[in-house]
């Protein structure tokens, strides 16, 4: 494993990760509070500091661990998940389809302001690589936490949309998985399931959305 290389791949994504993992999380709790549910405010989670929403496993061994296993080909990690009473919502089965959604919406603010900060620093005529990998990596992150997170299973935001959206026996059914349900994700993407038939295509059309705007980033050096 070539050292410098990790140390250059951790100088350039640590910013925009900690950024996606802490936006995300701190935007489910101040939806939820504005919702009706105070637990995550009163907690310290609705914050911008990474330290309150970072895992030591999920957030740093883990990936670093992949990271070598796999020689930097396949990386997974996650965040501490901010804690939201849903019977504290004043409409819980609607509302919790706003406090999922809240976490994957931060990501794609964030591909956002990645790629307009992409195209300023390319107006201006920066030719420092690291400041424009950067910000081809803060895309590639943000669509990457957006699309893993909408997957339609619980305990994923897209799942608890789903649970949402479901008449009460659908939504009940697919709520129960949601013990198992990180395990079947996991499955699931160590068969490239999740890569070919869900998260391949939305960044696709992540990407796509981007060059409508004139936003257009290519994925980082390294991926391509």
């Amino acid at each position: 494993m070539d050292i410098a290389n990790l140390i250059q791949t951790v100088a350039i994504y640590a910013l925009p990760v900690l950024f996606a993992i802490t936006v995300h999380e701190a935007a489910h709790g101040y939806v939820a509070r504005h919702l009706g549910d105070n637990t995550a405010w009163m907690m310290g989670r609705v914050t911008l500091n990474p330290i309150k929403h970072i895992d030591p496993v999920g957030t740093i061994l883990m990936p670093l661990l992949l990271y070598f296993a796999t020689s930097g080909t396949f990386l997974f990690g996650y965040a501490k998940p901010v804690p939201v009473n849903f019977g504290n919502l004043r409409k819980p089965k609607r509302d919790m389809i706003w406090v999922a959604l809240a976490g994957p919406a931060a990501n794609f603010i964030q591909v956002i302001l990645w790629a307009v900060l992409y195209a300023a620093l390319v107006a201006a005529g920066v030719q420092e690589p690291f400041f424009l990998v950067m910000c081809q990596a803060g895309v590639l992150v943000n669509l990457v936490m957006w699309a893993f997170n909408l997957f339609p299973l619980p305990p994923l935001d897209g799942g608890r949309i789903l649970v949402g959206l479901l008449p009460w026996k659908q939504a009940q059914f697919v709520a129960r998985l949601e013990p198992w349900g990180f395990f079947i994700v996991m499955g699931l993407v160590i068969l490239g399931v999740v890569s070919a038939y869900w998260l391949w295509p939305l960044l696709v059309l992540g990407y796509g959305l981007l060059d409508l705007f004139n936003l257009t980033i290519s994925l980082p050096p390294r991926l391509l």
